[in-house]
């Protein structure tokens, strides 16, 4: 097999991995409405499944990316499969123990399983970006493989909502159990995916020894430092913006069910952005994508916050499980807020194409350190809540045009490489 043909299966393991890391994260919302039916339940307690997943980023990021500097990006990510091959047959035993006889015991086995999972997340996640950045040579082409995987990353996403729908059918009679085909063939793209990997021959640069000094080595590069703190408020935008549109339209009386679906577009439109970033991520570089996307944050924002609210336009929704389109009349400011899925498809693999620009040996620990940042989500929530509580849901959105406006700064100052590892 020729270096090239080696270095395309390489690539298309990462996108298949790519694809599954959004598949198994995906399964923790759905998972959350089959908890909830499982006896007296909390909302905020049938939810930590998904708590649970993000918690494992801060937990495992940094030792993710002493593992890739010790092992290597091929062995790490065979390690990741295996402890993602662990979480999903708990939580799948989960479903086969009895909810009426011991429902704390069920909830805590599935607990154990999305937390594992998580693991398996946050350590493939730190191996597919740095690794398709590299097999793209970095620059324009590697922002287009990071995209590319994006594309992929996105529609496992939409299929999980859709499979995972279509099992539940009736929340209220649904049980863990009835998860089982979806966690079977996320078990059977890793075994398949380990094997793979196993026989796949990856070219893979120098790391340096494992040493605690690389985290202050890596953070010593600007650009890195700045770009990791924009990874954490970009978390802000992804996510604030659909839960803070949702609960604007339940506030406002629209039910939960059709303001879920209306929302659910916004992840289409990530899907759609993600499309069009691949198919110019060699021709537009990550700085001009991110600057323009950013801008347009900043703009799509301001106009929701401030449009009238009694102009009114017709927007559909999709039931993923019944794959039926629902429309529904909101304010124009709404819409404008939903379109902002079309801008952070491409922040992510965007930002971090800028952000391990020219670090060298200092790339793996940079990527760990990239997935711990990940728990911006959960901090960025909070704060947004709380000026939530204070005021309202729509001048909450000031916090999400303060991580544009941060984002916007990296993409033009803060991204700029002032020191090389590679020179």
């Amino acid at each position: 097999m020729s270096n090239s043909q080696k270095q395309w299966g390489a690539i298309i393991v990462m996108i298949a991995l790519f694809a599954m890391i959004a598949f198994v994260t995906n399964l923790c919302t759905p998972m959350a409405t089959i908890i909830k039916n499982q006896g007296e339940i909390s909302n905020v307690l049938a939810q930590i499944g998904n708590y649970g997943n993000f918690i494992a980023y801060l937990v495992m990021g940094i030792p993710a990316g002493i593992l890739i500097s010790k092992y290597g990006y091929k062995k790490t990510a065979m390690i990741g499969l295996v402890v993602g091959i662990i979480g999903i047959l708990i939580q799948w035993y989960s479903g086969q123990l009895n909810a009426q006889e011991n429902i704390g015991l069920v909830f805590g086995v599935y607990l154990i399983g999305a937390f594992i999972a998580g693991l398996c997340m946050c350590i493939l996640n730190c191996v597919v970006n740095p690794m398709l950045n590299l097999l793209g040579g970095g620059g324009n082409k590697g922002n287009q493989l990071i995209q590319i995987g994006g594309v992929f990353n996105s529609s496992a996403a939409v299929a999980c909502y859709i499979l995972m729908g279509a099992l539940i059918a009736d929340a209220s009679k649904a049980k863990i159990s009835d998860a089982t085909p979806a966690l079977m063939i996320a078990l059977a793209v890793f075994v398949i995916a380990l094997i793979v990997i196993a026989f796949t021959k990856i070219d893979e640069p120098k790391q340096a020894p494992v040493q605690v000094e690389l985290i202050s080595g890596a953070l010593k590069h600007r650009h890195f430092a700045l770009g990791a703190l924009a990874i954490f408020v970009y978390l802000g935008i992804e996510v604030g913006v659909p839960n803070f549109v949702n609960l604007y339209l339940i506030d406002e009386g629209v039910t939960a069910a059709t303001a879920g679906m209306l929302v659910a577009v916004y992840w289409f439109f990530m899907l759609v952005g993600r499309f069009v970033g691949a198919s110019i991520g060699d021709k537009v570089s990550s700085r001009a994508m991110v600057t323009a996307v950013s801008s347009a944050t900043i703009v799509l924002v301001l106009f929701g916050m401030y449009a009238p609210t009694d102009i009114m336009v017709s927007f559909p929704g999709v039931d993923w499980g019944k794959l039926n389109v629902v429309w529904q009349e909101i304010p124009v400011g709404i819409f404008s807020l939903l379109l902002v899925g079309l801008c952070t498809s491409v922040m992510w693999g965007a930002i971090f194409n800028m952000a391990v620009e020219k670090l060298g040996k200092y790339t793996a620990i940079a990527s760990g350190i990239f997935m711990t940042m990940v728990c911006g989500c959960a901090v960025m929530m909070f704060i947004q809540a709380t000026v939530a509580d204070m005021t309202d849901y729509i001048t909450s959105f000031w916090v999400v045009l303060f991580c544009a406006a941060y984002i916007l700064f990296y993409a033009l100052v803060g991204s700029r490489v002032s020191k090389s590892e590679e020179e």
